[in-house]
Protein backbone atom coordinates (compact mmCIF):
# COMPACT_ATOMS: atom_id res chain seq x y z
CA UNK A 1 0.00 0.00 0.00
CA UNK A 2 1.17 3.25 -0.88
CA UNK A 3 0.73 6.50 1.06
CA UNK A 4 -1.67 8.00 -1.46
CA UNK A 5 -3.75 4.79 -0.71
CA UNK A 6 -4.15 5.54 3.01
CA UNK A 7 -7.38 6.42 4.23
CA UNK A 8 -8.41 9.41 7.34
CA UNK A 9 -10.38 7.49 9.83
CA UNK A 10 -11.87 10.08 12.64
CA UNK A 11 -13.17 9.04 15.95
CA UNK A 12 -16.09 11.16 17.34
CA UNK A 13 -15.53 11.01 21.39
CA UNK A 14 -15.81 14.33 23.15
CA UNK A 15 -14.78 12.21 26.38
CA UNK A 16 -11.20 10.47 27.38
CA UNK A 17 -11.55 6.59 27.46
CA UNK A 18 -9.59 3.37 26.58
CA UNK A 19 -11.60 2.48 24.11
CA UNK A 20 -11.52 5.59 21.73
CA UNK A 21 -7.29 5.70 22.33
CA UNK A 22 -7.18 2.19 21.14
CA UNK A 23 -8.91 2.64 17.90
CA UNK A 24 -7.01 5.36 17.20
CA UNK A 25 -3.75 3.73 17.81
CA UNK A 26 -4.81 0.68 16.19
CA UNK A 27 -5.82 2.37 12.57
CA UNK A 28 -2.14 3.71 12.90
CA UNK A 29 -0.71 0.56 13.37
CA UNK A 30 -2.85 -0.88 10.44
CA UNK A 31 -0.97 2.02 8.52
CA UNK A 32 -3.99 4.95 8.09
CA UNK A 33 -4.30 8.30 9.59
CA UNK A 34 -6.60 9.72 12.26
CA UNK A 35 -8.13 12.52 13.72
CA UNK A 36 -9.63 12.45 17.16
CA UNK A 37 -12.73 14.73 16.82
CA UNK A 38 -12.78 16.55 20.06
CA UNK A 39 -14.26 19.82 21.41
CA UNK A 40 -10.91 21.17 20.71
CA UNK A 41 -10.81 20.58 16.88
CA UNK A 42 -13.92 20.21 15.32
CA UNK A 43 -16.36 22.57 13.15
CA UNK A 44 -18.99 22.44 10.67
CA UNK A 45 -19.43 24.98 8.71
CA UNK A 46 -22.27 25.20 5.35
CA UNK A 47 -20.77 28.16 3.15
CA UNK A 48 -21.80 28.82 -0.36
CA UNK A 49 -23.93 26.09 -0.22
CA UNK A 50 -21.43 23.48 0.70
CA UNK A 51 -20.78 21.95 4.10
CA UNK A 52 -17.32 21.20 5.69
CA UNK A 53 -16.36 19.30 8.68
CA UNK A 54 -13.25 20.13 10.48
CA UNK A 55 -10.74 18.31 10.46
CA UNK A 56 -11.36 16.49 7.13
CA UNK A 57 -11.62 13.16 7.31
CA UNK A 58 -13.29 9.98 5.59
CA UNK A 59 -15.05 8.00 7.51
CA UNK A 60 -15.87 8.24 11.21
CA UNK A 61 -16.20 5.96 14.59
CA UNK A 62 -18.99 7.14 16.87
CA UNK A 63 -17.70 6.80 20.21
CA UNK A 64 -20.54 9.38 21.75
CA UNK A 65 -21.37 8.34 25.43
CA UNK A 66 -24.67 9.77 24.92
CA UNK A 67 -26.69 7.76 28.60
CA UNK A 68 -25.10 9.74 31.58
CA UNK A 69 -25.80 13.29 29.45
CA UNK A 70 -29.70 15.03 30.31
CA UNK A 71 -30.00 16.11 26.67
CA UNK A 72 -28.75 13.07 24.52
CA UNK A 73 -30.17 14.88 21.80
CA UNK A 74 -27.79 17.52 21.89
CA UNK A 75 -25.44 15.16 20.36
CA UNK A 76 -27.41 12.82 18.58
CA UNK A 77 -27.66 16.23 16.75
CA UNK A 78 -24.23 16.75 16.21
CA UNK A 79 -23.52 13.38 15.30
CA UNK A 80 -26.14 13.18 12.57
CA UNK A 81 -24.89 16.55 10.85
CA UNK A 82 -21.39 14.31 10.44
CA UNK A 83 -22.78 11.57 9.42
CA UNK A 84 -24.59 13.72 6.47
CA UNK A 85 -21.17 14.24 5.29
CA UNK A 86 -18.90 11.38 5.80
CA UNK A 87 -19.72 7.41 6.25
CA UNK A 88 -20.19 7.05 10.01
CA UNK A 89 -20.21 3.90 11.82
CA UNK A 90 -22.57 3.52 14.36
CA UNK A 91 -25.06 6.18 13.07
CA UNK A 92 -27.33 8.38 14.89
CA UNK A 93 -30.60 6.71 14.17
CA UNK A 94 -29.03 3.36 15.43
CA UNK A 95 -27.51 4.46 19.14
CA UNK A 96 -30.77 6.18 19.49
CA UNK A 97 -32.58 2.71 19.50
CA UNK A 98 -29.83 1.44 21.45
CA UNK A 99 -29.07 3.97 24.48
CA UNK A 100 -32.83 3.74 24.72
CA UNK A 101 -33.61 0.47 26.46
CA UNK A 102 -37.53 0.21 25.77
CA UNK A 103 -36.75 0.57 22.09
CA UNK A 104 -34.15 -1.67 21.72
CA UNK A 105 -36.56 -4.50 23.16
CA UNK A 106 -40.01 -3.17 21.04
CA UNK A 107 -37.25 -3.25 17.50
CA UNK A 108 -35.56 -6.71 18.79
CA UNK A 109 -39.42 -8.50 19.20
CA UNK A 110 -40.24 -6.98 15.69
CA UNK A 111 -37.02 -9.06 14.29
CA UNK A 112 -38.02 -12.36 16.52
CA UNK A 113 -35.23 -11.78 18.70
CA UNK A 114 -36.56 -13.05 22.30
CA UNK A 115 -36.32 -10.22 24.48
CA UNK A 116 -37.65 -10.10 28.21
CA UNK A 117 -40.88 -9.15 28.90
CA UNK A 118 -41.51 -5.51 29.38
CA UNK A 119 -43.72 -2.54 30.65
CA UNK A 120 -42.97 1.13 29.91
CA UNK A 121 -46.22 3.14 30.97
CA UNK A 122 -46.06 7.19 30.70
CA UNK A 123 -48.57 7.14 34.04
CA UNK A 124 -47.88 6.02 37.28
CA UNK A 125 -50.91 4.29 37.59
CA UNK A 126 -50.55 2.72 34.27
CA UNK A 127 -47.58 1.20 35.21
CA UNK A 128 -48.43 0.21 38.78
CA UNK A 129 -51.40 -1.74 37.18
CA UNK A 130 -49.07 -4.00 35.67
CA UNK A 131 -46.79 -5.01 38.68
CA UNK A 132 -48.86 -8.20 39.22
CA UNK A 133 -47.52 -9.60 35.96
CA UNK A 134 -44.21 -9.90 37.22
CA UNK A 135 -44.15 -11.91 40.26
CA UNK A 136 -42.99 -11.96 43.44
CA UNK A 137 -39.80 -9.74 41.82
CA UNK A 138 -38.91 -7.39 38.93
CA UNK A 139 -35.80 -5.67 37.43
CA UNK A 140 -36.75 -1.64 37.05
CA UNK A 141 -34.86 0.19 35.31
CA UNK A 142 -34.18 3.57 33.96
CA UNK A 143 -34.85 3.98 29.79
CA UNK A 144 -31.78 4.85 29.11
CA UNK A 145 -28.93 4.02 31.54
CA UNK A 146 -25.38 2.69 31.71
CA UNK A 147 -22.72 1.09 33.80
CA UNK A 148 -25.92 -1.23 35.74
CA UNK A 149 -26.74 2.56 37.01
CA UNK A 150 -30.56 3.24 36.90
CA UNK A 151 -31.09 -0.73 37.48
CA UNK A 152 -33.45 -1.96 40.47
CA UNK A 153 -34.90 -5.13 41.58
CA UNK A 154 -38.11 -4.34 43.33
CA UNK A 155 -40.63 -6.26 45.17
CA UNK A 156 -44.19 -6.63 44.50
CA UNK A 157 -45.32 -3.60 47.10
CA UNK A 158 -42.41 -1.67 46.26
CA UNK A 159 -42.98 2.00 45.17
CA UNK A 160 -42.30 2.80 41.21
CA UNK A 161 -43.24 5.61 39.21
CA UNK A 162 -43.01 6.03 35.65
CA UNK A 163 -40.22 8.28 35.66
CA UNK A 164 -36.57 8.41 37.78
CA UNK A 165 -36.07 11.60 37.68
CA UNK A 166 -36.46 13.29 33.89
CA UNK A 167 -36.36 9.58 32.20
CA UNK A 168 -39.19 7.49 31.59
CA UNK A 169 -38.75 3.98 33.48
CA UNK A 170 -39.87 0.64 32.78
CA UNK A 171 -40.55 -2.91 34.22
CA UNK A 172 -38.83 -6.04 33.18
CA UNK A 173 -39.43 -9.85 33.87
CA UNK A 174 -36.21 -11.00 36.27
CA UNK A 175 -34.89 -13.77 34.25
CA UNK A 176 -32.42 -16.34 36.42
CA UNK A 177 -31.96 -19.63 36.76
CA UNK A 178 -32.78 -21.21 40.67
CA UNK A 179 -29.70 -22.25 42.53
CA UNK A 180 -27.49 -20.79 40.03
CA UNK A 181 -25.00 -17.95 40.98
CA UNK A 182 -26.39 -15.42 38.50
CA UNK A 183 -24.62 -14.61 35.60
CA UNK A 184 -25.28 -13.34 31.77
CA UNK A 185 -23.00 -13.34 28.84
CA UNK A 186 -21.45 -10.13 26.74
CA UNK A 187 -20.84 -10.56 23.34
CA UNK A 188 -18.85 -7.80 21.28
CA UNK A 189 -19.87 -7.72 17.65
CA UNK A 190 -18.04 -6.04 14.99
CA UNK A 191 -19.28 -6.13 11.76
CA UNK A 192 -21.71 -9.17 12.09
CA UNK A 193 -18.54 -11.11 13.47
CA UNK A 194 -18.58 -12.55 16.62
CA UNK A 195 -14.89 -10.90 18.19
CA UNK A 196 -14.91 -12.24 21.63
CA UNK A 197 -17.15 -13.49 24.47
CA UNK A 198 -17.46 -13.28 28.38
CA UNK A 199 -19.17 -14.62 31.09
CA UNK A 200 -20.06 -12.24 33.57
CA UNK A 201 -20.53 -13.03 37.19
CA UNK A 202 -22.36 -10.49 39.46
CA UNK A 203 -20.43 -9.60 42.56
CA UNK A 204 -21.43 -10.78 46.37
CA UNK A 205 -24.32 -8.65 47.64
CA UNK A 206 -25.71 -8.15 44.34
CA UNK A 207 -27.10 -9.27 41.33
CA UNK A 208 -26.22 -7.14 38.33
CA UNK A 209 -23.01 -8.33 36.50
CA UNK A 210 -21.30 -4.90 35.36
CA UNK A 211 -17.64 -4.90 35.34
CA UNK A 212 -18.12 -1.37 36.34
CA UNK A 213 -20.05 -2.37 39.14
CA UNK A 214 -16.99 -5.56 40.91
CA UNK A 215 -18.80 -8.19 38.44
CA UNK A 216 -16.24 -11.28 37.41
CA UNK A 217 -15.80 -12.46 34.15
CA UNK A 218 -14.64 -15.42 32.43
CA UNK A 219 -13.81 -16.36 28.86
CA UNK A 220 -17.06 -17.72 27.23
CA UNK A 221 -15.88 -17.32 23.48
CA UNK A 222 -15.37 -21.08 22.72
CA UNK A 223 -18.00 -22.07 25.12
CA UNK A 224 -20.89 -20.00 24.00
CA UNK A 225 -23.77 -22.46 22.58
CA UNK A 226 -24.26 -21.32 19.03
CA UNK A 227 -28.07 -20.19 20.07
CA UNK A 228 -26.59 -17.16 21.96
CA UNK A 229 -24.35 -16.25 19.29
CA UNK A 230 -26.88 -16.40 16.29
CA UNK A 231 -28.76 -14.10 18.74
CA UNK A 232 -26.11 -11.64 19.42
CA UNK A 233 -25.37 -11.17 15.60
CA UNK A 234 -28.92 -10.92 15.22
CA UNK A 235 -29.44 -8.03 17.73
CA UNK A 236 -26.46 -6.37 16.49
CA UNK A 237 -27.73 -6.44 12.76
CA UNK A 238 -31.97 -4.96 13.99
CA UNK A 239 -30.53 -2.29 15.79
CA UNK A 240 -28.35 -1.51 12.83
CA UNK A 241 -24.98 -1.30 14.80
CA UNK A 242 -21.58 -1.71 13.29
CA UNK A 243 -20.03 -2.81 16.74
CA UNK A 244 -21.64 -3.50 19.81
CA UNK A 245 -21.61 -5.25 23.21
CA UNK A 246 -24.72 -7.36 22.93
CA UNK A 247 -25.70 -8.97 26.58
CA UNK A 248 -27.72 -12.05 27.11
CA UNK A 249 -29.07 -14.16 29.71
CA UNK A 250 -29.75 -17.99 29.67
CA UNK A 251 -33.50 -18.59 31.03
CA UNK A 252 -34.95 -21.90 32.14
CA UNK A 253 -36.79 -21.09 28.32
CA UNK A 254 -33.42 -20.32 26.88
CA UNK A 255 -31.44 -17.47 25.70
CA UNK A 256 -32.94 -13.98 26.25
CA UNK A 257 -31.25 -10.83 24.81
CA UNK A 258 -30.85 -7.73 27.37
CA UNK A 259 -29.48 -4.97 25.92
CA UNK A 260 -27.34 -3.86 22.73
CA UNK A 261 -24.67 -0.93 24.05
CA UNK A 262 -23.28 1.01 21.20
CA UNK A 263 -20.41 1.86 23.36
CA UNK A 264 -19.11 -0.89 24.83
CA UNK A 265 -16.29 -1.14 27.15
CA UNK A 266 -12.91 -2.97 26.19
CA UNK A 267 -11.75 -3.76 29.29
CA UNK A 268 -13.59 -6.42 31.09
CA UNK A 269 -13.23 -8.58 27.27
CA UNK A 270 -10.03 -7.83 27.23
CA UNK A 271 -9.34 -8.93 30.69
CA UNK A 272 -11.61 -12.07 29.89
CA UNK A 273 -10.48 -13.06 26.21
CA UNK A 274 -7.01 -11.43 25.87
CA UNK A 275 -8.77 -9.69 22.56
CA UNK A 276 -9.56 -6.61 21.79
CA UNK A 277 -11.67 -5.34 19.82
CA UNK A 278 -10.01 -1.89 18.85
CA UNK A 279 -7.70 -3.15 15.48
CA UNK A 280 -11.27 -5.30 14.25
CA UNK A 281 -13.47 -1.58 14.53
CA UNK A 282 -10.55 -0.07 12.50
CA UNK A 283 -10.74 -1.89 9.79
CA UNK A 284 -14.00 -1.85 9.74
CA UNK A 285 -13.85 1.89 9.00
CA UNK A 286 -10.88 2.07 7.08
CA UNK A 287 -12.78 -0.20 4.32
CA UNK A 288 -15.80 1.78 4.79
CA UNK A 289 -13.79 4.47 3.23
CA UNK A 290 -12.08 2.17 0.62
CA UNK A 291 -9.03 1.84 2.17
CA UNK A 292 -7.34 -1.79 2.97
CA UNK A 293 -5.66 -3.56 5.86
CA UNK A 294 -3.92 -6.85 6.54
CA UNK A 295 -5.82 -9.27 8.40
CA UNK A 296 -3.11 -10.85 10.39
CA UNK A 297 -2.00 -7.51 11.28
CA UNK A 298 -5.44 -7.01 12.52
CA UNK A 299 -4.99 -10.16 14.26
CA UNK A 300 -1.66 -9.83 16.06
CA UNK A 301 -2.89 -5.94 17.39
CA UNK A 302 -6.12 -7.75 18.84
CA UNK A 303 -3.61 -9.60 21.22
CA UNK A 304 -3.07 -6.39 22.82
CA UNK A 305 -5.03 -3.39 24.43
CA UNK A 306 -3.00 -0.30 23.14
CA UNK A 307 -5.27 2.25 25.19
CA UNK A 308 -1.66 4.89 25.16
CA UNK A 309 -1.75 8.34 24.40
CA UNK A 310 -2.65 8.38 20.37
CA UNK A 311 -0.92 11.26 18.08
CA UNK A 312 -4.24 12.45 16.88
CA UNK A 313 -5.28 13.96 20.24
CA UNK A 314 -5.74 17.68 19.77
CA UNK A 315 -4.17 20.06 22.23
CA UNK A 316 -6.08 21.27 24.83
CA UNK A 317 -7.78 24.58 24.82
CA UNK A 318 -6.32 26.53 27.61
CA UNK A 319 -9.07 29.26 27.17
CA UNK A 320 -10.70 27.00 28.53
CA UNK A 321 -8.56 25.33 30.79
CA UNK A 322 -8.56 21.50 30.31
CA UNK A 323 -11.27 18.96 29.03
CA UNK A 324 -13.50 18.67 32.39
CA UNK A 325 -16.05 20.83 33.29
CA UNK A 326 -15.55 22.73 37.06
CA UNK A 327 -17.93 21.81 39.35
CA UNK A 328 -17.89 23.72 43.19
CA UNK A 329 -17.35 23.21 46.75
CA UNK A 330 -20.94 23.52 47.03
CA UNK A 331 -23.65 22.31 44.11
CA UNK A 332 -27.31 22.36 43.75
CA UNK A 333 -28.42 18.34 42.46
CA UNK A 334 -30.94 16.79 41.54
CA UNK A 335 -31.50 13.50 43.33
CA UNK A 336 -34.12 10.77 41.46
CA UNK A 337 -35.08 7.56 43.09
CA UNK A 338 -37.98 4.44 42.43
CA UNK A 339 -40.64 6.91 43.83
CA UNK A 340 -39.57 10.78 43.37
CA UNK A 341 -36.80 13.64 43.12
CA UNK A 342 -35.41 16.23 45.17
CA UNK A 343 -33.26 19.43 44.64
CA UNK A 344 -30.91 19.72 47.18
CA UNK A 345 -27.37 21.28 48.03
CA UNK A 346 -24.33 19.01 47.78
CA UNK A 347 -20.52 19.42 48.98
CA UNK A 348 -17.90 17.92 47.02
CA UNK A 349 -15.65 15.98 49.21
CA UNK A 350 -12.60 14.58 46.58
CA UNK A 351 -11.55 12.62 49.80
CA UNK A 352 -14.46 10.04 50.08
CA UNK A 353 -14.43 7.34 47.30
CA UNK A 354 -18.53 7.08 47.57
CA UNK A 355 -21.45 9.26 47.26
CA UNK A 356 -22.94 9.52 50.30
CA UNK A 357 -26.76 11.15 51.04
CA UNK A 358 -29.31 11.47 54.14
CA UNK A 359 -30.95 8.68 55.22
CA UNK A 360 -34.36 10.60 55.26
CA UNK A 361 -33.46 11.63 51.45
CA UNK A 362 -33.01 8.30 50.39
CA UNK A 363 -36.16 7.55 51.85
CA UNK A 364 -38.16 10.47 50.20
CA UNK A 365 -37.36 9.35 46.98
CA UNK A 366 -36.61 6.23 46.94
CA UNK A 367 -33.22 5.11 46.36
CA UNK A 368 -33.06 1.53 47.34
CA UNK A 369 -33.48 -0.95 48.02
CA UNK A 370 -30.64 -1.46 49.88
CA UNK A 371 -28.52 -3.60 47.89
CA UNK A 372 -25.37 -4.52 50.48
CA UNK A 373 -23.79 -3.33 53.36
CA UNK A 374 -20.01 -1.30 52.36
CA UNK A 375 -17.17 -0.50 54.92
CA UNK A 376 -16.82 3.29 54.09
CA UNK A 377 -13.59 5.28 55.20
CA UNK A 378 -14.10 9.33 54.95
CA UNK A 379 -11.25 11.71 53.81
CA UNK A 380 -10.70 13.03 57.25
CA UNK A 381 -10.40 9.67 59.03
CA UNK A 382 -8.62 6.31 58.62
CA UNK A 383 -11.57 4.66 60.69
CA UNK A 384 -14.24 2.88 58.49
CA UNK A 385 -17.63 2.37 59.31
CA UNK A 386 -20.33 -0.52 57.85
CA UNK A 387 -23.24 1.59 55.78
CA UNK A 388 -25.88 0.44 53.54
CA UNK A 389 -26.04 1.51 49.84
CA UNK A 390 -28.25 2.11 47.48
CA UNK A 391 -28.55 2.90 43.81
CA UNK A 392 -29.70 6.73 43.05
CA UNK A 393 -29.32 8.91 40.10
CA UNK A 394 -27.79 12.57 40.43
CA UNK A 395 -28.27 15.27 38.41
CA UNK A 396 -25.06 17.91 38.42
CA UNK A 397 -23.27 19.94 35.99
CA UNK A 398 -25.58 19.31 33.40
CA UNK A 399 -24.97 15.63 33.78
CA UNK A 400 -26.72 12.67 35.07
CA UNK A 401 -24.66 10.34 36.96
CA UNK A 402 -26.02 7.05 37.76
CA UNK A 403 -24.03 5.98 41.06
CA UNK A 404 -24.36 3.24 44.27
CA UNK A 405 -24.24 5.91 47.42
CA UNK A 406 -24.04 4.57 50.77
CA UNK A 407 -26.49 6.04 53.39
CA UNK A 408 -26.19 7.63 56.27
CA UNK A 409 -27.75 10.01 59.04
CA UNK A 410 -26.31 13.52 57.73
CA UNK A 411 -29.54 15.27 59.84
CA UNK A 412 -26.54 16.84 61.82
CA UNK A 413 -24.45 18.31 58.79
CA UNK A 414 -25.25 21.38 56.77
CA UNK A 415 -25.63 19.11 53.22
CA UNK A 416 -27.82 16.44 52.76
CA UNK A 417 -25.39 14.79 49.76
CA UNK A 418 -21.59 14.33 49.69
CA UNK A 419 -20.30 14.04 46.58
CA UNK A 420 -17.44 11.43 46.37
CA UNK A 421 -15.06 10.93 43.51
CA UNK A 422 -17.15 8.57 41.80
CA UNK A 423 -19.30 11.43 40.36
CA UNK A 424 -16.01 14.22 41.21
CA UNK A 425 -13.48 12.28 39.09
CA UNK A 426 -15.55 13.42 35.98
CA UNK A 427 -14.75 17.25 37.03
CA UNK A 428 -12.52 20.00 38.34
CA UNK A 429 -13.58 20.84 41.75
CA UNK A 430 -12.88 24.38 42.27
CA UNK A 431 -13.30 24.82 45.87
CA UNK A 432 -13.75 28.67 46.04
CA UNK A 433 -17.18 28.10 44.51
CA UNK A 434 -19.65 27.87 46.68
CA UNK A 435 -23.16 27.86 45.14
CA UNK A 436 -25.04 28.72 48.60
CA UNK A 437 -22.82 31.32 49.41
CA UNK A 438 -24.67 34.83 49.53
CA UNK A 439 -23.48 37.41 46.68
CA UNK A 440 -23.50 40.39 49.65
CA UNK A 441 -20.59 37.87 51.36
CA UNK A 442 -18.00 37.15 48.14
CA UNK A 443 -15.29 39.48 48.03
CA UNK A 444 -14.64 42.17 46.34
CA UNK A 445 -12.46 42.30 43.20
CA UNK A 446 -9.43 45.07 43.46
CA UNK A 447 -9.53 47.41 40.36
Amino acid sequence: MTVSDSVTVGVLSLHTSKETKAILNATEELGHDTEWLRTENTAVSVADGSATLEPSVDVIANRMLLSNTEQPCEELGLASALSGLVPMLNGPQSVLTAIHKMSTATTLAADDVRVPDVTLALGNAKLNESRSRYGEEAVYKTAIGTHGGGTWKVGRDDPINAKVGNRYAFLQELIDREDERHRDVRVYVVGGEIIGAMYRYAPDNDWRTNVALGGAVENATDDLPEEARDMARRASDAIGLDYAGVDLVEGDEGWFVLEVNPTAGFKGLYEATQVSPAPYIAKLAIERAGGEVDDERVRELSAVLDDSQPSAKPPEASTFGGESAVIGYTEEVVLSGTSGSKTVLAKSDTGATRTSIDTSLAADIGAGPIKSITRVKSGSSKTSKSRPVVDVVVGVGGNQHTVTASVEDRSHMDYPVLLGRDILENYQVDVSRRIDRDAADKPEEEE
